[in-house]
């Protein structure tokens, strides 16, 4: 049984010892291959690698896919106007020389992270303050992050790292000027508010000149017709009136004092004082005009 026991315990104890020399590195990541402390070798292609045992060799892994560092504090930029903004960034970056990741930073991602930070920052600072406020939030911003991917090139390749990129994710004013733009954007926004009013209400006015315009001239030229028309009917009434009393001058008697009366006569309350034998009610009492005498009959004996 013991021999059995021993057996079994050196099988067991083999394979332990052929597991721990062998290591399989995938495709996102770098394998550093250690011996008694200082770097072997480097495997960056995927597959089932060999090794000695512990203590003889270990095996570090390393990321090798992209990374991203966001800002960890947001600290005030001055632009080249002397005003501060709070500018929050991304980067991208990933390992490119894993033997000189490991020689500045150890096999720590956090602390390279932690070094590089503080580098962007100053590099960001140093492009925002070229360029003014309004170049940063709309013009110039591709060329804020691609200055800053250039001034990291060189610190970049003592990291061991490649920087892939930069963005700019967030731009506001800091909190001791935000109120005082935000009322001078408030100023500004009324001042064009009026001015579109202004011009409106000129508009406005020009449009009802014209119209009074319009009108009036439309208004002369109707009264103009109306006169036109009317002289003309005045002209037929008064010939028809001629015309007709011209062959009846009774007539035209009768009907002049009817419309005497009938202006003087319109109202019920007027009072008249007149002798009824007057000429003024001939046409009342029925006298009729002078006629011509008939001519003188002939006599037979």
């Amino acid at each position: 049984m013991n021999r059995i026991g021993m057996t079994v315990a050196g099988i067991l104890l083999l394979l332990m010892i052929a597991s721990s020399t062998l290591f399989v590195v995938t495709q996102t990541q770098f394998a550093v291959l250690y011996a008694l402390g200082e770097i072997k070798e480097v495997f960056s292609q995927p597959g089932l690698k060999f090794k000695l045992p512990p203590p003889f060799q270990n095996v570090v892994f390393l990321d090798r896919r992209i990374q991203s560092l966001d800002s960890p504090e947001t600290r005030p930029v001055f632009t080249a106007e002397k005003t501060s903004l709070v500018i929050d960034w991304l980067v991208k970056w990933r390992i490119r020389d894993p033997r000189q990741f490991i020689r500045n930073n150890g096999v720590d991602v956090r602390n390279a992270e932690a070094r590089l930070a503080p580098i962007v920052q100053a590099a960001l600072n140093e492009e925002v303050t070229k360029l003014t406020v309004r170049q940063v939030l709309s013009t110039e911003r591709d060329t804020v992050m691609q200055g800053v991917i250039r001034r990291l090139a060189d610190d970049a390749k003592s990291f061991g790292i490649d920087i892939v990129d930069v963005r700019i994710k967030r731009v506001d004013f800091s909190s001791n000027i935000t109120e005082a733009v935000y009322r001078r954007m408030e100023s500004e926004r009324k001042r064009v508010a009026n001015e579109t009013r202004s011009t409106g209400q000129a508009e406005g006015e020009k449009i009802r000149a014209d119209a009074d315009k319009q009108r009036e001239i439309i208004v002369a030229e109707a009264y103009r017709e109306a006169e036109k028309v009317k002289g003309e009917g005045d002209a037929k009434a008064s010939a028809l009136y001629a015309d007709a009393f011209g062959r009846d001058p009774s007539f035209a008697l009768f009907y002049r004092s009817l419309n005497a009366y009938r202006a003087s006569f319109r109202n019920r309350s007027d009072v008249m004082v007149l002798d009824p034998d007057s000429e003024f009610f001939r046409a009342m009492r029925g006298a009729a005009a002078p006629s011509v005498a008939p001519p003188a009959a002939s006599h037979r004996r």
